[in-house]
């Protein structure tokens, strides 16, 4: 049936070993990038909506998110290092699941990038106003925040994150790139300001504050790893960059593992002194709880330096986040299963400078007029669906292409991919109907428009193997 065609896995390799890209990159190179991509809204923001859910015990929801992100991370490496091509699960998909899985995942990676980059603007937003508080400068209430996001306040539209989306689609749209010297910087001001909340904030802890530890029982644990699973998206970014690592098989596997171990420790360490400084119920509606709590134990040039740590680090994962969906845009343009002008290339610029205008505008209203807890969830349940996707592929290559030369192997197949797909629906189960009605909404949707349109427009109906 043409909904399970497939591109030709060994034509894909060839097309990647002729693009000529540098092998750059090693395992301490890999960890920086990931590190950079994963710390962001979901610490620095997130970490009070999950204090309210789970209490001291967010400690553990940290914990159920890094090892269900570890599993599918595991199948990511062998992945990234046996097909080093472009549109990561896109891709991946498209090799091994047929075209209407991939046309599905790359769908769901258009809302799961956009969401996220709206929800980083948010987060973003709050630690800004923060700042400028601090210099006595406020901004109009009704400008700060989304519709009914602060119980109590008539807001309209939060300018802030329209803004910094605007300014970061301008960046993107002429082509400006992150060199690796300035991710670096900025993820050494990002560790830095979580290291600095731990050593100084630890000092202010009242174990008192730890009491009930799970105040909602394990259904709120569960229910807050559901939603801090965001904080750990960003380390699929390390797979993307396959093509350019000088060794993969070893520095792939200790790249992704190595970030998503070193956030796993500053988190929990985070949630442990965030919590044991306030009490948890505290945090409702707070939205920069990180620099919040330092400012309640009294170290208000800490709470500064956190604000301004915060407003710096995160840009870069605005950056990161929005790049992965216009290209994921532009892959799947190129593919015909979306019009040819969303992969046509500006003549001065040589970005995809349309595609990346429509993302901006959206996704930056999105940002201005929904709150972040409803963009957090409906960007775990789609990150969700596609980490269960990937575990799934592995074992269908593993199965189809076993000749296929893979320089990193997931360890405990078929257990690990098992263990992953069971782990994404576990958390996928303790998000909120809601979450479940909007995520089946935009798939129907995406269902439609291949069945109207991708299907008969793909490159592949018309003979033509893609790379």
């Amino acid at each position: 049936m043409s909904v399970f065609r497939k591109k030709n896995v060994e034509h894909m390799i060839a097309g990647a070993q002729s693009a000529g890209l540098k092998k750059a990159l090693g395992a301490l190179d890999l960890t920086f990038l990931g590190v950079g991509a994963i710390i962001g809204t979901g610490i620095f923001v997130l970490t009070g909506t999950g204090a309210v859910q789970a209490g001291p015990a967010l400690m553990i929801s940290f914990l159920i998110a890094a090892i269900a992100c570890g599993f599918a991370a595991l199948a990511y490496a062998e992945f990234a290092s046996t097909i080093p091509v472009a549109g990561s699960i896109y891709t991946y998909s498209y090799a091994t699941l047929g075209e209407l899985a991939a046309w599905i995942i790359g769908w769901d990676l258009m809302l799961e990038y956009g969401l996220a980059t709206s929800a980083v603007s948010v987060g973003w937003s709050g630690y800004l106003q923060s700042l400028l508080e601090g210099f006595g400068i406020a901004l109009p209430v009704a400008l700060t925040a989304a519709p009914g996001a602060l119980p109590g306040h008539l807001t309209l539209f939060n300018l802030p994150a329209f803004l910094v989306m605007m300014a970061i689609t301008t960046l993107l749209s002429v082509g400006v790139r992150e060199s690796t010297r300035v991710n670096n910087l900025m993820v050494a001001i990002k560790v830095i300001v979580v290291l600095l909340v731990i050593a100084v904030g630890v000092f202010h802890v009242t174990p008192a504050n730890w009491h009930p530890f799970m105040p909602n029982g394990w259904r709120g644990v569960f229910g807050a790893a559901a939603v801090m699973f965001f904080a750990f998206i960003g380390f699929d970014s390390v797979s993307s960059a396959a093509e350019e690592v000088k060794d993969p098989k070893r520095d792939l596997p200790v790249g992704i593992i190595a970030s998503l171990a070193v956030c796993a420790v500053l988190y929990v360490a985070v949630a442990g002194v965030v919590t044991g400084i306030v009490p948890s119920a505290k945090f409702a509606h707070i939205s920069h709880p990180v620099s919040y709590a330092l400012q309640a134990a009294g170290q208000n040039w800490v709470a500064g330096l956190i604000d301004l740590g915060a407003v710096l680090g995160m840009l870069t994962v605005i950056l990161v986040m929005a790049y992965g969906q216009t290209r994921v845009i532009f892959a799947m343009s190129r593919d015909g299963l979306l019009p040819a002008a969303l992969s046509r290339v500006h003549p001065r610029f040589a970005t995809p400078f349309l595609t990346t205008w429509l993302c901006g505008l959206f996704f930056g209203l999105i940002g201005a007029l929904v709150p972040l807890d409803v963009l957090a969830e409906l960007i775990n349940i789609g990150t969700l669906a596609a980490f269960s996707m990937v575990s799934i592929a592995v074992l269908i290559l593993r199965r189809t292409h076993p000749e296929l030369p893979r320089a990193f192997r997931c360890p405990g197949v078929p257990v690990v991919p098992v263990l992953a797909v069971a782990s994404c629906l576990f958390l996928m189960v303790n998000l909120a109907g809601v979450t479940w009605i909007a995520f089946v909404a935009w798939v129907t949707l995406g269902i439609a428009i291949y069945f109207g349109y991708s299907r008969r427009r793909s490159k592949l109906a018309h003979g033509v193997q893609p790379h």
